[in-house]
């Protein structure tokens, strides 16, 4: 291949990893329109068309997604050479997006956000919090913060931390309406549940290998988890919540779990993994930061 052409195949994988023309040039310190002239140069001299264009983002083509394999590994290539040789060894900087479950992002991702700003100045960080899947590609997303016992794999990931649910309720609650000594006392109680499915209110539990199900009612429910754990703190019942999101107030005493010798099973239950695309060289920004959650979700769910 015509070495004068390294350019813009390199161009061609930034502007794929980054997610538009703009995002690229940014990164390669260029302007759009000079990224989007390499582009059409690298598809001009190997006589395929690499990207389809729209005003919205960027798709590859089948004969870009063959040529960015091998782009990709000469690209990565390049990079080992200049990180071996300690040319590449500049302090993280830049954007990172992350996608994150909207509880997670504001129970478990914020509170530490401010220590990793004030570790990493050169770092500026965009939260996405959105429940539903952000393509890691196509909606621009460096990193993704996943429930999921199977990752996909097409993706690199790394497990975080588990995410267990649990039942809970105030001492006030439980001391005016009895606490609960069999999952079937339930039917008696009112209970807090996620709402969006009827499945919600069907609460499923196991104790020495055994499931049971339990058909719940209450007459509060609410698809946000802080909403439920204020539900929770004003006596209006037992909730179901996330681990990670009243394990303060559980610290603290304002609320206790219900039903502790039995496991409280939910759909919404697995591993938190950070996900990011694979085949590529990561940027010293996603490294230090998926460092630093590994690190600091490790020690705060201990």
């Amino acid at each position: 291949m015509n070495l004068t052409l390294l350019p813009e195949i390199a161009a061609f994988v930034i502007v794929v990893e980054s997610g538009s023309f703009s995002a690229a040039a940014r990164k390669l310190g260029a302007t759009p329109s000079s990224v989007s002239r390499s582009i059409s140069r690298l598809e001009k001299k190997l006589g395929v068309k690499l990207l389809h264009r729209t005003t919205r983002k960027l798709r590859l083509s089948d004969a870009g997604s063959e040529v960015l394999k091998s782009a990709t590994v000469m690209l990565d290539s390049a990079r080992l050479v200049l990180s071996q040789g300690g040319i590449d060894q500049q302090a993280p900087q830049g954007k990172l997006t992350l996608s994150v479950p909207k509880a997670v992002g504001r129970f478990v991702l914020h509170p530490v956000m401010a220590e990793f700003l004030a570790r990493y100045p050169q770092v500026d960080i965009c939260l996405r919090l959105e429940d539903r899947y952000m393509d890691l590609i196509d909606d621009g997303v460096d990193l993704a913060l996943r429930i999921t016992n199977t990752p996909s794999p097409g993706l690199h990931g790394k497990a975080l931390m588990p995410i267990t649910h649990l039942l809970c309720a105030t001492p006030h609650y439980l001391a005016q309406h009895g606490a609960p000594q069999h999952p079937q006392d339930l039917r008696a109680h009112s209970c807090i549940s996620l709402g969006e499915t009827p499945v919600d209110s069907r609460w499923k539990f196991r104790q020495h290998g055994k499931t049971l199900v339990v058909q719940t009612h209450g007459r509060y429910a609410a698809n946000h988890t802080g909403v439920r754990l204020d539900a929770v703190k004003q006596h209006l019942g037992i909730g179901s919540l996330p681990l990670f999101t009243a394990r303060e107030a559980l610290a603290n005493g304002e609320i206790v779990q219900v039903l502790p010798e039995w496991e409280f099973i939910s759909t919404y239950s697995g591993q938190l993994w950070l996900l990011w695309s694979a085949g590529r060289q990561l940027p010293v920004k996603m490294r230090v930061m998926i460092d630093y959650l590994a690190e600091k979700l490790a020690v705060n769910n201990r």
